[in-house]
């Protein structure tokens, strides 16, 4: 007797047995994971700023190894998406993503060197590079049936809720005994986050079979174009590279915060932690209004990133608290109706490959970008909101076409 084997995508060529799960299931259990691996590298990097101007930083070094980590985050998704639409091994590949991530913070309560620091910095967002274009995958492929825009917003409101709760906790530790503890005390979260996938990997061996026989709530995407992807794609990676072209990392705000004597060290993490809660409701948001209205939802990101430097680069306490929270804003859009959008703008087994060439042009344009204003910071705050407003009009322009162009949605609206 022969055995049917799983087709490329599926992330289960070695897997056995049925799903255990149902798509809400699976999208709420995935959630938990990524609260738990957000409790750790959110933790940690609600004071990587801080942390690495002890070591003499500057505002340039911080804008360019946060922007470094984010673009390393970013861009090398383009391999490792191709990866995970030709292995089909999802599972290894999100498994193998998170456990260098959850290793490499805790790690930098022994680093006592600038440059260990930053390398240690880099490869968390190495971790993140190798797996979320397999685990969007997996994601997209359970919302077929309850809306991409709600299933990516719950996921990142979930997501979020880690971001909330590690940094406050580091915050304390940070209190007591100062920034190593705050890395240190990492390492439990980390290992609950590593049962808890494992758990979750037995419990849904075939993330694919949520897909089969389901009708797509939006047209199917079809190859053609540069690339295989439409030109609609490329429109929307250009609108979104200049949008967070223009956005600071929280690293640069956390930075300001210190040098500019806005905030205690202590606090630091208790406003990134405000900035994450804030990312979660608008996650939320975002996401049913995309299942509703389409791309027209995101036309907002920009008028808020464009906010953002008023309040954020301040010297009033009341200001800055409200700028990151504007900043977490549109990092929700950001993080969550993005993400969801690209599934319904590619072909479904080249998904892995979308999201990879996606976040590859949205990662080169944060590493300028974030870089830029690292450098403009060290010579005035004026120069830095000129810059932010400025790209982000363009950003706001640039949208325009893409949602003329767009079909009406299914609710009609």
């Amino acid at each position: 007797m022969t055995t049917a084997t799983p087709p490329a995508g599926s992330g289960a060529r070695h897997a056995h047995g049925p799903n255990r799960l149902s798509p809400l299931g699976f999208i709420l259990a995935f959630g938990v994971v990524s609260m738990l691996g957000d409790f750790v590298y959110e933790g940690g990097r609600s004071i990587v700023g801080p942390f690495l101007a002890t070591f003499g930083a500057s505002a340039l070094v911080v804008g360019l190894v946060t922007g470094l980590g984010e673009a390393v985050s970013l861009v090398f998704r383009l391999a490792t998406g191709r990866l995970s639409d030709r292995t089909g091994r999802h599972w290894a590949l999100s498994i193998g993503g998170y456990l260098i991530t959850l290793v490499s913070v805790p790690l930098l309560a022994a680093a006592h060197a600038l440059s260990v620091a930053s390398t240690l910095v880099v490869t968390e967002r190495f971790g993140k590079a190798v797996r979320t274009p397999a685990r969007d995958t997996m994601l997209a492929q359970a919302s077929v049936r309850m809306g991409r825009g709600w299933a990516f917003g719950l996921h990142e409101a979930l997501d979020q809720s880690g971001a909330l709760l590690g940094p406050l906790l580091v915050a304390v530790m940070v209190a007591i005994a100062g920034f190593r503890l705050g890395f240190a005390v990492l390492a439990i979260p980390a290992v609950i986050a590593v049962a808890t996938l494992a758990w979750l990997c037995r419990a849904v061996p075939r993330p694919a079979a949520y897909e089969e026989g389901a009708a797509p709530r939006h047209a199917p995407a079809q190859p053609g174009g540069i690339g295989g992807f439409s030109s609609r794609f490329w429109l929307y990676c250009a609108f979104t590279a200049l949008s967070v072209f223009g956005f600071a990392t929280f690293g640069v705000l956390a930075y300001h915060l210190q040098v500019a004597h806005v905030l205690p060290e202590a606090v630091i993490p208790v406003v990134y932690a405000l900035a994450m809660g804030v990312d979660a409701l608008a996650a939320l948001g975002s996401g049913w209004v995309y299942d509703r209205a389409g791309l027209r939802g995101l036309a907002v990101a920009p008028l808020l990133a464009a906010v953002v430097p008023f309040l954020a680069f301040s010297t009033s306490a009341g200001a800055v608290v409200a700028g990151a929270a504007v900043w977490g804003a549109a990092t929700g859009i950001h993080e969550s109706t993005m993400r969801a959008a690209v599934a319904d703008l590619v072909p479904a087994a080249r998904r892995g490959t979308g999201y990879g060439t996606f976040t590859a042009v949205y990662g080169l344009a944060w590493l300028v970008g974030a870089t830029l204003i690292g450098g403009l910071y060290g010579r005035s705050i004026t120069s830095v909101v000129i810059f932010m407003v400025a790209v982000q009009a363009v950003a706001f322009a640039a949208v325009l076409p893409l949602l003329r162009r767009q079909h009406p949605s299914p609710s009609g609206l």
